[in-house]
């Protein structure tokens, strides 16, 4: 037994040696390569010539899925548009086409269904006859503590649509991917990275996002490049409060919203779009929009304790408190409250 110990903890040492020296090794010259990267060749850089591709992406009906699709657009991509809500679908196919897009296509499917993912990559390919990215945006927000949950069971939504949402149109739209060495780009979070109270299904419905496309990125190699979006908080339905309540029903919940959110600056969807589509042409790994929020992938990964301390003291109201407010909403008030957000968040009406 003790020379077993005495063995394992020599080996232990020795793998924490050898992989401090790779480090050692590895890391000036890949700071250097990216920095010679992202100062010599990035701004010079044309990317893909998107113009004629196919583009089919999901949860298009709003938010970043409707900006992204009107950024291919501009960009002279044909775009097929996929959600549950066909009026919203059209409306937005509509100006797709008036920013530049040669030809649309609406297709009503909800991909948490199997068959109806697959309906819709095979609709997209029989009217276009090919298929150069599948962008997997559609999702949901929950923000509530996990204990204050009265129907768990329905939490299983956010699952259904955040990662089986993304995985069941990839699924099918792969052979396709592959034979015109197209991308898959994919919608997670920041908060799958970086975890924060009162959003458990949410945060771990992004990380299984995160490492499901990490893995198939590794698979994959060269024959189809996976961009995976990390965006923090910008003008959508989430940041609007719409999202799974406690109850398990979708609906609307500004308070929850002004917590979770709080003082934190909401981007433009517009901007993120622009980002995302040009990271894409560039071929980048990942994207993580607004740029201030890359720290914390950092300090997750130095200081983990850091984001619980942040994490509990911002978004969890002490029992003393008289108002149950959490901290994040405190500020949030104390710097003009609803005005701090942009104009089209101040006000959310269930559509």
């Amino acid at each position: 037994m003790a020379r077993q110990a005495l063995t394992n903890g020599f080996l232990g040492g020795f793998m924490y040696v050898g992989l401090a020296l790779v480090l050692l090794a590895y890391l000036p010259v890949a700071f250097l390569c990216r920095l010679v990267y992202r100062l010599l060749i990035r701004p010079f850089a044309a990317g893909e010539d998107l113009r004629g591709k196919v583009v089919l992406i999901t949860g298009a009906s709003s938010g970043i899925g409707e900006h992204l699709a009107y950024e291919y657009a501009r960009k002279g991509a044909c775009v097929a548009l996929v959600a549950r809500t066909e009026i919203a679908l059209r409306a937005v196919a509509k100006t797709a086409r008036e920013l530049g897009a040669p030809d649309t296509l609406v297709v009503p499917a909800d991909i948490t269904d199997v068959d109806e993912a697959k309906r819709a990559v095979e609709e997209t390919l029989a009217h276009f006859g090919k298929l150069n990215h599948l962008v997997a945006n559609a999702g949901v927000w929950s923000s509530c503590f996990f204990e204050e949950i009265t129907n768990v069971s329905a939490f299983q939504n956010v699952m259904d649509l955040n990662f089986w949402g993304a995985v069941y149109p990839t699924y099918f739209a792969l052979p396709y991917l592959k034979a015109s060495r197209g991308n898959i780009v994919v919608t997670a979070s920041v908060a799958g990275r970086v975890p924060v109270a009162r959003m458990s299904f949410y945060n771990a419905s992004k990380a299984a996002v995160i490492r499901f496309y990490e893995t198939l990125r590794a698979e994959l190699g060269p024959h189809v490049r996976v961009t995976i979006l990390m965006p923090g908080y910008v003008v959508s339905n989430l940041t609007m409060g719409k999202g799974v309540q406690k109850d398990g029903n979708v609906g609307f919940d500004e308070d929850a919203r002004d917590i979770n959110v709080g003082p934190l600056p909401v981007g433009r969807t517009e901007t993120l779009a622009e980002v995302v589509v040009a990271s894409v042409r560039r071929g980048d790994s990942y994207v993580t929009w607004p740029g201030w929020y890359w720290p914390f992938h950092m300090v997750m990964c130095a200081a983990p304790e850091l984001v619980d301390c942040f994490s509990r003291a911002f978004y969890v109201s002490k029992s003393s408190d008289k108002d149950g407010d959490a901290l994040s909403k405190k500020i949030l008030m104390a710097v003009g409250g609803d005005k701090f957000y942009p104009k089209n968040i101040r006000s959310s009406q269930p559509q």
